[in-house]
């Protein structure tokens, strides 16, 4: 499913069928899931926000959960509840990693 070449998997809410995955709010509920598991492990409060390692997206209009790697070598069985979610729900998967935003233009 993931190899390690990339930093970071992109679960997307795309089935294999290509059908929208609902509810529509899966990638957040997802993420608040996984916020406890974040470098540092667990703090007070930090179940406030989403942790660096499974964040919540939106990419060209489709919902998407990106997980770090990093989570699968501090958390192996969290890491394994992201992508087993993904294999069960039939959702695709890509490696790849975010690039930052450019500057902005003024014109």
């Amino acid at each position: 499913m993931a190899s390690i070449n990339s930093p970071e998997v992109f679960i997307q809410g795309v089935t294999l069928e290509g059908k929208t995955f609902r509810p529509s709010d899966w990638a957040e509920r997802l993420a608040g899931v996984m916020s406890p598991f974040r470098p540092g492990g667990a703090q007070p409060g930090s179940h406030l926000s989403y942790s660096p390692w499974c964040i919540p997206t939106t990419i060209n209009g489709v919902k998407c959960v990106i997980v770090h790697r990093d989570l699968r070598d501090a958390e192996p069985m969290a890491w394994d509840f992201c992508m087993n979610f993904a294999k069960d729900n039939h959702l695709q998967v890509a490696e790849a990693c975010r690039v930052p935003d450019g500057p902005e233009t003024k014109n």
